[in-house]
């Protein structure tokens, strides 16, 4: 079972649990066996482009942010490696600002949630909006200029695009080809994110429940992603695979050897079998 965990969230972003400190999500992580962590809470933005309230911290406690990270690592150092980090989202324009949360930084990871529409208005992935074919190509570019200019150190939920697709057809495939594409050129690993496996199961109407995993498993056909078809694909490439707990709960931890099981369970045996998985965190398969 992987023992690291490279997508993390605090209360900063306003829509984690807003009442767990940075140190309790690294004593869970301990209590579960991990071995390094990174904490990626959704990044501060220069210049406020995404305007939604509760999504992400805001540019002023970036400090305070890093600061309590670079606290606990040298708490916890002996015990587990900690490491700082942001989930970013590339967008033309912001290549600057973006690399200078990196310098700062030990990871970024790429989790890609909108992009621009014709009008360079922001057009966000999610289940009450319908991306044309057009858009979803789009985001299959962005992320390919992101690691072009040497953004990500991972790509985060890279089908989370299916959020915004009613079915995986042509362009779904196209999408999916062009990000494996991708990951394998620049040597870019891609994440199973186990977030939404959890949201939809134990999280379930954001209420959570402890049903024994029989019962999550009468769930899974509500998950838009991991997608089967997706990683289907993405395992015809040469690509590094891992998996991202997208923390924003203790219980997110808690129930991470059942989040695996059930997305492997959506992906299925024989692709996940296939799969390139790091087997362990070292410095040279990011850097």
């Amino acid at each position: 079972m992987q023992t690291f965990n490279y997508h993390t969230h605090t209360y900063r972003c306003g829509h984690a649990d807003l009442n767990l400190k940075d140190e309790e999500y690294v004593e869970e992580f301990i209590k579960m066996g991990f071995k390094k962590i990174a904490f990626t809470d959704h990044c501060p933005e220069k210049n406020e482009i995404d305007t939604r309230t509760d999504m992400r911290m805001k540019y002023s406690k970036r400090k305070d942010y890093l600061e309590s990270i670079k606290k606990l690592k040298e708490k916890y150092a002996g015990k587990i490696q900690i490491e700082t980090g942001y989930e970013v989202e590339y967008l033309p324009g912001e290549e600057e600002n973006i690399k200078e949360l990196k310098e700062e930084t030990d990871k970024l990871i790429l989790g890609q949630h909108f992009i621009y529409d014709d009008n360079h208005s922001l057009k966000i992935l999610n289940s009450k909006v319908t991306f044309s074919e057009e858009e979803i190509l789009r985001y299959a570019q962005y992320i390919d200029m992101a690691c072009k200019q040497g953004i990500p150190d991972i790509i985060a939920h890279p089908d989370i695009y299916m959020l915004s697709r009613k079915s995986f057809g042509k362009v779904e495939e196209m999408v999916a080809h062009q990000i494996g594409k991708t990951a394998q050129n620049y040597d870019i690993p891609l994440e199973i994110n186990l977030g939404r496996t959890f949201n939809k199961t134990y999280f379930e109407n954001k209420q959570m429940n402890y049903q024994p995993i029989e019962e999550q498993r009468k769930k899974l056909g509500n998950v838009e992603y991991p997608c089967r078809n997706f990683w289907e694909i993405i395992s015809q490439y040469h690509v590094k695979v891992l998996y991202g707990v997208d923390a924003h709960s203790k219980q997110q931890i808690q129930f991470y050897r059942e989040s695996v099981q059930l997305a492997n369970e959506i992906i299925g045996e024989e692709t996940i079998e296939k799969l390139k998985f790091i087997e362990t965190d070292k410095k040279e398969k990011f850097t």
